[in-house]
């Protein structure tokens, strides 16, 4: 397993790496250039904490919660990078199109959140095959994917982008760095496309950490811009593709969520290090990828956090369920449990005792019973009320614990 950060490389990182370059000459573009773009020496720290971060992550109990853990993050990678593009489905909608039969969805929204579905399980797929290299022909295989069966003027699934000459595509606007003109003519298209494919073959065999390359793909990937529609979508699966088949786990397609968080910054991002490679100034792609390696860094530690979450909640479950099998607890009680670990966070006090289940629970006892029931509980620690009358389950403990008077217990 490559897994990004090559131990040698990591050893050597200095300003000797060599630079890596590919200048292209088109027939209508001009001159175009794929450079590494950074210095090396600023971006060492940063991997070796996205590698530490993955390496803590890897040997956590991924194994006890990856199902629930696969769920969440295709959820929530699907509506981030949807999204981005204008999607304009909830993550709780998002979640329900997932699991629609693709036969009988017709709403455009639910299409889109299938098809880059598709595209995942492509990516997925292919990052598991040894020796799986970038090709033109993953590339428009994820573009067909992405844009099957959805309207838009010059919808062409899995064919390049060929401006008529009384046409001009632009990307970008004046509130992210700019507009920027993108090749035009199909030709050029093909063969900027053929030429990143080598060019990222040149820093695979320079070892050149994935979390480098991905990124750096991407980039231009994007000022390429390819295809009229779904440039995004398919740029941001490439560099999942390339980094999952480095050997990292979830992090490649949970990071759309935090593109999403900066969308911003990223959109801008794209323009700042064109520009800045047009002026020829040094390190023109630093801030690129030192953004990805932020957002690298902070996903995994996401992901870690989440994990020690799913994993605290089996273990509550299994808890709860023995106080009531040992008699410790009782039906009702149970009940009061197991709805605030289906819901994994605080409740009100107030919205819990308005909630059809609890006041069918109570619906022929006192308020003596019912208060009793929940000081047990707060007894226990199997929940906590904070001082703002929240209640927590019992895997979580909140900083502002409401004490129990003597009355109370």
């Amino acid at each position: 397993m490559d897994i990004s950060l090559d131990k040698m490389l990591a050893s050597t990182l200095s300003s000797s790496l060599p630079e890596i370059s590919r200048r292209v000459e088109t027939d209508r573009f001009g001159p175009f250039v794929f450079q590494l773009g950074f210095i090396v020496g600023d971006v060492t720290l940063a991997l070796q904490r996205v590698e530490d971060a993955h390496e803590r992550f890897v040997v956590s109990p991924l194994s006890q919660v990856a199902n629930r853990l696969e769920q969440e993050v295709v959820v929530s990678s699907v509506f981030g990078t949807n999204t981005i593009e204008g999607g304009t489905l909830t993550e709780d909608e998002t979640a329900s199109a997932l699991v629609s039969d693709p036969g009988q969805v017709q709403a455009i929204e639910q299409r889109r959140v299938l098809n880059i579905k598709a595209a995942y399980d492509l990516s997925q797929a292919v990052a598991k095959l040894p020796g799986w290299s970038l090709t033109t022909q993953f590339i428009t295989d994820l573009h067909r994917l992405i844009t099957q069966e959805i309207p838009h003027p010059d919808n062409r699934p899995g064919l390049i982008r060929d401006n008529p000459k009384t046409r001009i595509t632009y990307v970008g606007d004046a509130a992210h760095g700019g507009r920027y003109k993108p090749p035009q003519y199909g030709k050029d298209i093909e063969r900027l496309l053929v030429a990143l494919i080598a060019w990222h073959d040149d820093l695979v065999a320079a070892n050149i950490p994935a979390a480098i390359r991905a990124p750096l793909v991407h980039l231009y990937f994007e000022q390429i811009h390819p295809f009229w529609d779904g440039n995004g979508r398919v740029g941001r699966v490439i560099e999942a593709t390339l980094l999952q088949a480095a050997g990292y786990r979830y992090a490649p397609f949970a990071l759309a969520r935090y593109y999403l968080t900066n969308i911003d910054t990223y959109f801008t991002l794209f323009n700042t290090c064109r520009k800045a490679a047009e002026k020829k100034q040094s390190a023109p792609n630093q801030a690129f990828v030192d953004f990805h390696l932020e957002g690298m860094r902070l996903t995994i530690n996401n992901l870690q956090d989440r994990v020690n979450r799913l994993v605290a909640m089996l273990l509550y479950a299994s808890t709860i369920r023995r106080a009531l099998d040992d008699k410790q607890i009782n039906a009702r009680q149970y009940t009061i449990l197991s709805q605030l670990l289906d819901r994994g966070r605080p409740l009100s006090l107030d919205e819990v005792r308005k909630s059809p289940w609890y006041v069918s629970l109570y619906l022929k006892l006192n308020d003596k019973t019912r208060s009793r029931d929940l000081n047990r509980l707060r007894e226990m620690e199997l929940v906590f009320l904070d001082t703002d009358n929240a209640l927590w389950p019992g895997f979580i403990t909140p900083k502002n614990i409401k004490p129990m008077s003597r009355k109370e217990s």
